[in-house]
């Protein structure tokens, strides 16, 4: 069952089972806001559950790009492409939102991101590999955020 995320009344509908579902649930409302005000596009999840081929396929870039597996469950997926531009995100229970920005005739534009929601530790899997930024957002905090290039083909 999709659901669109709305930015104006966040909800923690999808992310109940999550340590941080408050935090989780503004960092997801965060990105709807971005692709609404940039793209005019609702941001649609879907439970990981019915989306297994979206984890798959992000699973494959984590492990063949930087052998990195995530232990935390994931809750939610988003799969859609705006302009030029193929987007897929996954939330997971502990708080991280990975996210893949896969340019259809650029390689060069082509990344995976990691967001922690605000109170949650580095998973385990990313500490020590990655430097992350901080960002203020009115709907999720302080987000702690981090990517790597994408160098192959997928």
């Amino acid at each position: 069952m999709s659901y669109i995320v709305d930015f104006k009344n966040v909800s923690t509908v999808g992310l109940e089972s999550s340590s941080v579902a408050e935090a989780l649930a503004g960092l997801r409302a965060n990105e709807a806001r971005y692709f609404m005000n940039k793209y005019k596009h609702e941001f649609t999840v879907v439970p990981a559950s019915e989306s297994k081929e979206t984890v798959d396929y992000v699973n494959l870039i984590l492990k063949v790009e930087r052998n990195i597996e995530f232990a935390a469950k994931p809750l939610e997926t988003s799969r859609f492409q705006v302009e030029n531009i193929k987007w897929t995100y996954i939330f997971y229970e502990d708080g991280l939102e990975v996210n893949v920005m896969y340019t259809v005739d650029d390689p060069k534009k082509r990344a995976v991101g990691f967001k922690l929601s605000e109170g949650m530790e580095v998973p385990k899997e990313l500490e020590g590999k990655f430097k992350f930024a901080r960002q203020r957002s009115k709907l999720a905090g302080t987000i702690r955020g981090t990517f790597f290039v994408i160098k192959g083909e997928y």
